[in-house]
């Protein structure tokens, strides 16, 4: 099945109002590049700023809620996000998971709160380097997609992205049959899920892609896109990758 190349853009804690002036080269590639599907997800703060400013390239959002609203100070819900003209939302990022303590129940709610309000749900899933030292990766890795993937997921919706967490900001990126090996287990593993919908879902890349490697990672069977950390905060980073995916659309 043919799927189309998302490359999303994760500024995690990084930027301010001045820096949306990277988004307009970012915008420039997305426009001359139609057949890849192209988002940045700043922070919140700067999710309504981005809009106005670039309205043809999609913004997301790097975390929500399960609930739509209620008592839950310095949270967002999926409907504020999408108020604020988020088209994407991040969700089970590695870092939220061991900093936050987040559990793959806690991923799914936040991905089904994601589809309540017409968002598009990027669940997040990968190893840490001791459990791949243990020969567990893959274990990890599809029981978190048991776990974080809703039962009535489609296509249309979920989008997952695989993290090997010890090469994220780290420059280490695994070998392209580790990774090609991961990505098809993935999508094994929502076949089970989710059944025929799978064959739908993108699967992207979210460990250290530049615009060096996006070419060779993007080429990898199963892999339809790259989750970008450090390199989106430039345009002049972020674009090549951008270029690497439109050549194999």
């Amino acid at each position: 099945m043919a799927r189309r190349k998302l490359i999303a853009g994760n500024w995690k804690m990084n930027g301010h109002l001045d820096h949306l002036r990277e988004l307009h080269g970012i915008e420039k590639a997305a426009r001359a590049h139609p057949q890849v599907d192209v988002a940045i997800c700043p922070p919140a703060t700067l999710i309504a700023a981005a809009v106005a400013r670039v309205p043809g390239l999609a913004m997301g959002a790097q975390d929500c809620h399960s609930a739509d609203k209620g008592a839950h100070t310095g949270c967002l819900a999926a409907p504020m996000l999408r108020e604020a003209g988020a088209q994407y939302v991040i969700v089970g990022h590695s870092e939220r998971r061991a900093d936050q303590g987040e559990t793959d129940e806690d991923v799914c709610g936040k991905a089904e709160a994601a589809h309540r309000h017409g968002l598009m749900a990027i669940v997040c899933v990968g190893e840490t380097e001791e459990e791949r030292d243990e020969s567990r990766a893959e274990a990890v890795v599809t029981g978190q997609i048991a776990g974080s993937v809703p039962r009535d997921a489609s296509a249309d919706w979920l989008v997952v992205a695989y993290e090997p967490v010890w090469a994220i900001g780290t420059g280490r990126v695994p070998t392209l049959d580790d990774v090609s090996a991961m990505h098809a287990a993935i999508r094994s593993k929502l076949a089970e899920t989710i059944g025929e919908e799978a064959q739908g879902v993108r699967i992207l890349y979210g460990g250290s892609m530049n615009g060096d490697n996006a070419a060779d990672l993007l080429a990898v069977p199963n892999v339809d896109g790259g989750l970008v950390g450090g390199a989106s905060l430039s345009a002049d980073k972020f674009v090549p990758i951008v270029e690497a995916g439109a050549t194999l659309a």
